[in-house]
């Protein structure tokens, strides 16, 4: 499935290659196989002895008062401060701590003017004229 988490084993993989002496930051949008897959990596991670910490981002504001969030697009910007604090030389913590505060003070809502296209598939006919889509997740799927 293209929009599929990617696997608990590709994750790790990915914190191994990444991770210096300073450890490993791990941002993921909220949606219920990441938060399963990177968490367990995260957990792999830290028993393999890489100082890891794990922050999730629920950006989306298009539904209200929902109780998980979806991660959007402010995870972009949750990634640039990381990096920029973790390019000062910041510790582990302390780039979770900066991080966690842009998480916590970024909103987003997606929206878009014609749908998804899975890969090799007709894309669906929900948008028709100049109507757009309010409340969309990351793949083009409604709120």
């Amino acid at each position: 499935d293209v929009f599929a988490s990617p696997s608990t084993e590709a994750v790790l993989a990915g914190i191994k290659a990444s991770s210096g002496a300073t450890g490993c930051l791990v941002i993921v949008m909220n949606y219920t196989g990441d938060r399963l897959n990177f968490g367990i990596a995260v957990e792999k991670a830290k028993k393999a002895g890489i100082p890891c910490r794990m922050l999730m981002v629920k950006d989306d504001v298009a539904i209200e008062n929902a109780l998980q969030p979806r991660g959007i697009a402010g995870t972009v910007f949750v990634n640039k401060v990381a990096g920029a604090a973790a390019e000062r030389g910041y510790s582990l913590d302390k780039v979770y701590e900066i991080a966690s505060a842009a998480a916590e003070n970024v909103f987003s809502v997606g929206m878009s003017m014609t749908v998804c296209a899975i890969p090799g598939s007709a894309p669906g006919d929900r948008l028709h004229g100049d109507l757009v889509e309010y409340g969309l997740g990351i793949h083009g799927e409604p709120g």
